[in-house]
């Protein structure tokens, strides 16, 4: 249940936005605590918040102000970070290591940012320490304003699913696995919705699992946001006897094209549109199952029930079928066929694809190439482009506001350098207002996410093989993708391309945790080299650590830190 502050925070949204004659302010009050569950039969320490588990769905407008209370009450450090918000000009608020001392046990924190010019569906999650693996995770959506129509009909109901690998092992137990190179192996299922398998196979699913059911009015069409919350799996959703209308992927309307079956990969969010079509003579199963995997992986399969009111009998007969299981050039096939629509208005009046990016000059390209985990001064890392990325004590951005040296450099090569790899904090010097290129190319075993904060990037290609100037020919120029997350298949490249407009110190990582954990991430630094009075500045309530640690003040208030935002004056 939601708490009672955040109905009596809710309740003065009309009177804020009266009052502020702006864009209105919406309160959020978090308690983040461990909660004791059971979503695969065996009891477990989960972390939930306020209570639940999945978290709370934070459910916003473009250009509102969110404010969210957060108190940690894990036994840990924590950090909540905003999946895909790209919090313009403001990545203090960004909930990484690089920008964000951690929230202290028993201490309150308050993230204030905007929901600024944006749409689509994202996530939160904590970005610490693998705490992910053990929940803490919730959906984000932000609703278009009134004036910008929908490109296709109101929905009847808007269903948020998360679908994650997941283990019977603490998140601490997991982690430590990680750093002495032990394989995290088979998860122990797949869960929906913070819930286990429908026991659609009585040898493979144990009696008495929770499962979730997805109540539904024959006819209606129904709007599912699909999230993969998961460690390092890609998942296939689709759901028996019933299609799958894709309208929208992490902010970015699609164009709009029927699909039995998506391959979501970790990190990936999607909006389908599902139509209640069928004749309801039994239940229907929602299966989410691991890709490009064996046979042994068969019981790590999540199945949830779409039931309908005039439903006749429970769910009959085999999961619908996944064909050809094991082949990447599939669903290569089926990333490449998701394309940008560019006759829709978004976040704005004008349509999306009037921004030509295929028509501006590249100013930086990186070819930045991953390994997996290997032996570096006697410890396990992975690395990008030789370098495993190790957090200092003080975060960049705190470096980069308080002038201190060396915490940080700005030399992470652009290409892999004939050198042994190295732990580092290394970090990409963007050019403001700049163009960049990026191709990852991928030389580990399984597919690899990557997502970068504070933008979305277009995806313009992808291709098994090895990247060279001549792929350029076959990019897509014209209604390649906006997203902030792409996947990079095992020996295959993707290349993506980002208007670099979002000055701060912003994260591009791996969102396979035992990748990203390891040291597979970097920061790009993006400096205006004019005064910007739009930036936003040092948090009135930043913690401070590491050589900032004597500006800490000795205790922290359980209030939240209010201040107002920058003057909106349009467009950033």
């Amino acid at each position: 249940m939601p708490s009672l502050s955040w109905f009596f925070f809710t309740t003065l949204i009309c009177f804020l936005h009266v009052a502020l004659a702006g864009d209105p302010y919406v309160f959020f009050d978090w308690s983040v605590s461990y909660i004791t569950a059971s979503p695969l039969g065996v009891k477990q320490k989960i972390i939930g918040i306020n209570g639940q588990f999945p978290g709370p769905i934070m459910n916003v407008t473009t250009n509102w102000n969110v404010v969210i209370n957060v108190k940690n009450g894990l036994d840990e450090p924590l950090l909540l970070t905003w999946d895909g918000v790209q919090n313009r000009k403001n990545s203090w608020q960004d909930g990484v290591l690089g920008t964000n001392c951690p929230i202290p046990s028993g201490w309150n924190w308050t993230y204030q940012f905007q929901v600024k010019d944006q749409i689509g569906s994202f996530f939160y999650f904590p970005s610490l320490g693998f705490q992910r693996t053990a929940g803490g995770y919730g959906g984000i959506i932000i609703n278009n304003r009134d004036v910008i129509p929908l490109p296709f009909g109101l929905p009847d109901g808007d269903i948020t699913i998360f679908l994650t690998d997941w283990y019977t092992r603490s998140h601490k137990e997991l982690r430590k696995d990680v750093e002495n190179g032990i394989d995290l192996g088979i998860p122990d299922g797949i869960l929906i919705n913070g819930l286990g398998p429908h026991r659609y196979d009585d040898a493979l699913v144990p009696a008495g699992i929770s499962y979730q059911i997805i109540n539904v009015e024959p006819g209606k069409t129904y709007r599912l946001r699909v999230h993969n919350v998961g460690i390092s799996t890609s998942l296939n959703f689709r759901i028996q006897n019933h299609n799958l209308l894709l309208v929208e992927t992490e902010g970015s309307y699609t164009v709009q094209q029927n699909y039995t079956n998506m391959d979501i990969h970790v990190g990936q969010s999607y909006s389908f549109l599902v139509t209640m079509d069928q004749n309801a003579s039994t239940d229907y199963y929602i299966v989410a199952s691991p890709r490009f995997v064996n046979s042994s992986w068969a019981r790590a399969t999540g199945v949830a029930i779409l039931h309908y009111s005039n439903s006749q009998a429970p769910a009959a007969g085999p999961l619908p079928d996944l064909p050809n299981q094991d082949d990447p050039y599939l669903s290569m096939n089926q990333a490449r066929s998701i394309r940008w629509n560019v006759s829709a208005g978004a976040a704005r009046p004008n349509p999306q694809g009037s921004f030509r990016y295929g028509q501006i000059t590249i100013t930086d390209v990186y070819v930045i190439l991953n390994r997996p985990p290997e032996l570096i001064n006697g410890k396990w890392r992975t690395t990008l482009n030789g370098i495993s990325y190790l957090p200092p004590s003080t975060p960049l951005k705190l470096a980069q506001q308080f002038s201190i040296p060396g915490v940080y450099k700005l030399d992470f090569p652009n290409r892999l350098m004939n050198r042994p790899p190295k732990v580092d904090a290394s970090l990409i010097n963007g050019t403001y207002k700049g163009f960049m290129e990026i191709i990852f190319q991928n030389n580990d075993t399984t597919v690899q996410s990557y997502h970068m904060d504070g933008y979305a990037f277009f995806v313009v290609g992808m291709d098994f093989g090895v990247w060279t100037e001549n792929s350029r020919s076959t990019y897509n120029k014209w209604d390649g993708v906006a997203r902030c997350t792409t996947q990079v298949f095992p020996g295959a490249w993707a290349a993506i391309l980002v208007s670099l407009d979002n000055a701060g110190i912003w994260n591009l990582r791996a969102e396979n945790l035992n990748s990203w954990y390891l040291g597979q991430e970097v920061y790009v630094q993006v400096v205006n080299p004019e005064l910007d009075q739009k930036e936003f500045p040092l948090p009135e309530n930043a913690i401070y650590c590491g050589l900032l640690s004597s500006l800490q003040r000795l205790t922290n208030s359980s209030s939240p830190v209010h201040h107002p935002f920058p003057k909106n004056t349009g467009e950033y």
